[in-house]
């Protein structure tokens, strides 16, 4: 008898811990193992995870190895690209890998001891007839106890690797994990029709419609059978489902198709439907190019043959997404996959909808708030590169983890969006930057689209590392908006402001309703009043855990904390001094919509911000009302910016230029900037020159004047010169080091520490430690320092250097309870 080989893997597990774990393998498992399959291993004293195989060896370890319990997969669930992707993320953003392995594989991939399981709220009870003994007693034990954690599972069971099981009771949608039931929303679902199995055979169908024919009174009934027919219901005697909405506005009247169900010759069933569109929609015709859009795709295909990565500088309304359609179905054309890289999915469901009724079943979402089985659905389909499912992705950040098998091309709609840069958790990385990696990977091109590119984008474009493509015209030559400054300043002095409203924002908006156009106004503050403020003693409501005030939201009458979700009822008088004498101060989308209630009482009002699109469709909600004209004011923050196309819509409001520009940032000029040209860019973008009247207390401010002009260039060319001045990116990178502790004190000790010891090194280029602007948040003080390197410096040297200080730093006992959050490249 042969003998067997020991062999040992390399197990990374999904935990803040920057190297992997060598387990060893049994002999029985020998055959089954290999890098990029997923093992259940144990970890700790009592605790079972599931890892990721990362190298299969036969180096005996220094110490006793642990045995890997189970193995979930026949093949790998990830690409060697994907994990060079995770590694360079790692890497660059200075993140344990792994965070970035938590942060890419979907959740029903990363089981473990503390997973919370419960029945599934829809599953079908006939399941259960195919369920085994263990599978069963899982069940029942859910039925007497609402949730249990894999251990408890284990127990009850009385077996050790039950990881294997829940996985197959999760495909037959019997159990559930608690994260998974957080992110689920509820599938849409429409009604369906076809013959019923007996009316689908030939002969059947024949002689009943010669008898509907021949019979008085039934030709509604024939008429709607003939139509189902029309419509592909039959195809040899097979009978196909026809959604019913299509069927009625094909001419088959509600009564013929309910007595036909009735008589047993159709059936009817509720069915799941794609979020993207109805499911029989026909895919559209591709529109045709304006000369200015064909310009710029040749220039773009042109760029392409020298540059990997080129910048789509496209004014808003100039018809950017016919151009990316164009690009995708060449690649299409030519059997590749496409990335379409959004900033908040949420929030482009026009541009969802448009691509989907272009390309039907082609196109994939994958986003956070899809439900587990769906995210695990799409990556399997890739995985396995099937072609005629998910060739277009359309997602957020999570999307680039995806493990595709042939990209021919990705693109960044938007991409100057704070949005594609990850904050909390850990990796704190930006998708935009990591796709260009990712395209690296992959060999294949990357198209920046953006009618307000970053900084770091624009500077990359005027120094020829990316190629650049402009646009300069609005599709159908129609005029940019027309934009006017309301002065906030002399209209205080004359007294002619009505409540936070200009008279000369009033007068438009009365000219607009009175052409039955509608209106965007814009104000980056959600609420009602940002602060309450007592007259006698100046005190405000703070929140408890942060150094925050207490925000008024009038829906649900309460003061609320924005950073922490702490709330209070509202007080009658001032706690410290115990007068009576509170006023409001300040205003946000709620105060708004409140006051429009008064000037406009006949217009209907709505916000659109985070407090009302919580729920999965509300967003969807509003923007289809709006569209549909069903309310003439839309109120909101910076989500009325993105991705939004009207044709209706004649004037935009900007409530508060000031607030946006006076904010101690040195990004403050370049996200004004942004934000109010595209929030301008929604208006008048089909047949009619818009207007944007922006509301200030400097007319004068030289960004202001730029926006006016709709000048990116010159406002470009003047920021660009003060960040070369004081140093700041493009010419400079930063990283930034912010440190949290529970007592003021021991922070700022264990800060100056560290800043000196970052100074011994680095020098000049260290600023801090200081406190930003908001100090303490959830009960954390917080200091930050910040390094700032030239860009020619070594990346991997200063990183190197880095982590060595902090690993220093953390071998001195006193320095365990502080937390070092590594931020690269901040936003």
């Amino acid at each position: 008898m042969a003998e067997r080989k020991t062999f040992f893997v390399e197990v990374l597990l999904p935990l803040a811990l920057n190297k992997s774990f060598t387990y060893r393998v049994p002999f029985e498992l020998n055959e089954h193992v290999k890098p990029g399959i997923r093992v259940v291993v144990p970890f700790g004293k009592a605790k079972l995870f599931t890892g990721l195989i990362t190298k299969v060896h036969e180096d005996v370890p220094s110490y006793q190895a642990k045995y890997i319990e189970h193995v979930l997969d026949e093949n790998p669930i990830i690409t060697g690209n994907q994990f060079k992707l995770w590694n360079w993320i790692a890497d660059y953003y200075m993140a344990p890998l792994g965070d970035v392995m938590n942060a890419a594989l979907p959740s029903n991939f990363k089981l473990a001891s503390e997973t919370k399981i419960i029945l599934h709220p829809e599953f079908n009870k006939n399941i259960l007839d195919r369920l085994d003994d263990r599978e069963y007693q899982i069940y029942e034990a859910l039925e007497i106890q609402e949730e249990l954690d894999l251990k408890e599972i284990s127990e009850i069971v009385g077996i050790k690797t039950i990881q294997p099981i829940i996985n197959k009771l999760i495909g037959y949608k019997v159990l559930l994990t608690k994260e998974e039931l957080r992110h689920k929303f509820t599938p849409k679902t429409a009604l369906f029709i076809r013959l019923t199995d007996e009316y689908a055979q030939q002969d059947k169908l024949e002689a009943y419609l010669q008898e509907l024919s021949d019979a008085k009174g039934k030709d509604k009934q024939l008429q709607a059978i003939l139509t189902y027919l029309k419509l592909g219901g039959l195809k040899g005697n097979k009978a196909e489902f026809i959604l019913r909405k299509r069927l009625e506005s094909e001419g088959a009247s509600v009564s013929s198709l309910n007595t036909l169900e009735k008589n047993g010759v159709l059936f009817s069933d509720r069915l799941e439907i794609s979020r993207l569109g109805e499911a029989d929609d026909e895919t559209k015709q591709r529109k045709a190019l304006s000369e200015d859009q064909q310009r710029a795709l040749d220039e773009v295909r042109t760029s392409f043959t020298d540059k990997d990565v080129c910048l789509l500088h496209g004014v808003t309304g100039s018809g950017k997404t016919e151009i990316y359609v164009e690009l995708i179905q060449e690649q299409l054309d030519a059997g590749k996959q496409v990335l379409f890289l959004l900033p908040e999915i949420a929030l482009t469901t026009q541009l969802i909808n448009r691509l989907s009724a272009y390309f039907g079943d082609l196109v994939g979402v994958y986003h956070s708030k899809f439900n587990q089985n769906e995210r695990v659905e799409i990556w399997n389909a890739l995985l396995n590169n099937n072609p005629t499912k998910f060739r277009i992705i359309l997602g957020a950040r999570s999307s680039l983890f995806l493990p595709f098998r042939d990209l021919g091309l990705i693109i960044i709609d938007e991409e100057h969006e704070s949005s594609f840069k990850q904050y909390d958790p850990s990796p704190r990385y930006n998708a935009r930057d990591s796709a260009i990696v990712l395209g690296a990977l992959h060999k294949t091109k990357v198209l920046l689209g953006s009618a307000t590119p970053a900084f770091e984008t624009y500077f990359n474009a005027q120094e020829g590392k990316f190629g650049l493509v402009e646009l300069n015209k609005r599709f159908g030559d129609v005029q940019m908006p027309e934009i006017l400054t309301a002065n906030l300043k002399k209209e205080k002095i004359q007294k002619t402001m009505n409540m936070h409203f200009s008279s000369f924002l009033v007068q438009h908006m009365e000219e607009a309703l009175q052409n039955g156009e509608q209106i965007i106004l814009f104000q980056n503050r959600r609420g009602y009043n940002p602060i309450w403020n007592c007259e006698i003693c100046g005190w405000t409501p703070k929140c408890k855990n942060c150094d925050v005030s207490l925000t008024y939201h009038k829906h649900g009458n309460a003061l609320k904390c924005h950073y922490c979700s702490y709330y209070a009822a509202p007080m009658g008088s001032c706690p410290k001094c115990s007068s009576n004498r509170l006023k409001m101060v300040g205003f946000g989308t709620e105060k708004i919509e409140d006051d429009l209630s008064v000037l406009f009482p006949k217009a209907k009002v709505q916000r659109l911000d985070l407090d009302t699109t919580r729920q999965k469709n509300s967003y969807s909600e509003i923007i289809s009302n709006f569209e549909n004209r069903e309310i003439d004011i839309l109120v909101g923050t910076q989500m009325v910016t993105k991705g939004l196309d009207f044709d209706n819509v004649s004037l935009v409001g900007i409530l508060d230029a000031d607030l946006m520009l006076n904010r101690a940032d040195f990004r403050a000029f370049e996200r004004s900037y942004h934000l109010m040209s595209q929030v301008a860019g929604r208006a008048g973008r089909k047949s009619k020159r818009g207007k944007v009247i922006i509301q200030t207390h400097d007319v004068d401010h030289w960004v202001i004047r730029h926006v006016i002009e709709h000048d990116y260039n010159g406002f470009y060319k003047n920021e660009i010169m003060e960040r070369k001045n004081y140093l700041y990116p493009p010419f400079y990178k930063i990283i930034n080091f912010t440190l949290k502790h529970r007592k003021e004190q021991d922070l700022e000790a264990m800060a100056a520490d560290f800043g000196r010891r970052l100074y011994n090194v680095f020098g000049s280029r260290i600023l801090g430690p200081e406190a930003p602007a908001i100090k303490r948040i959830q009960n954390n003080y917080i200091q930050v320092v910040k390094l700032k390197m030239e860009r020619e410096a070594s990346p991997k040297k200063v990183k190197a250097k880095i982590t060595e200080i902090i690993d220093k730093f953390y071998s001195e006992p006193m320095h365990k309870s502080v937390r070092i959050n590594i931020d690269v490249d901040p936003m």
